[in-house]
């Protein structure tokens, strides 16, 4: 992991993950890339976690997700960072769909 990712530390209940590229194949056997589609990924890797959030007597709820899981996202939730020239995104883990096993 690159060490500037490695001082991250999301807050609350946010989520810095990277996207995970996937290849298409058309009908006629050609192989896309997912950068030939201009959207957000939508299927990204957990980088780090915060620590919960924080409700009002001051415990914190934990989060479901862990890093190294596989999650799926909404497409336009995550907030864009770029970190030594890499792009990671930042977001709630509300937005979180589902994790794949």
């Amino acid at each position: 992991m690159n060490e500037a990712i490695s001082k991250i530390k999301p807050l609350d209940d946010r989520v810095l993950l990277r996207g995970v590229s996937e290849m298409n194949t058309s009908v006629s056997g050609i192989i896309i890339p997912e950068t030939a589609s201009k959207d957000r990924p939508q299927k990204a890797e957990v980088l780090a976690v915060g620590p919960g959030l924080k409700k009002k007597d001051g415990s914190r709820v934990p989060l479901d997700v862990k890093v190294g899981d596989i999650v799926l996202v909404s497409k336009y939730a995550a907030d864009e960072v770029k970190i030594a020239g890499e792009e990671f995104y930042i977001i709630h883990e509300s937005s979180i769909l589902a994790v794949l096993n």
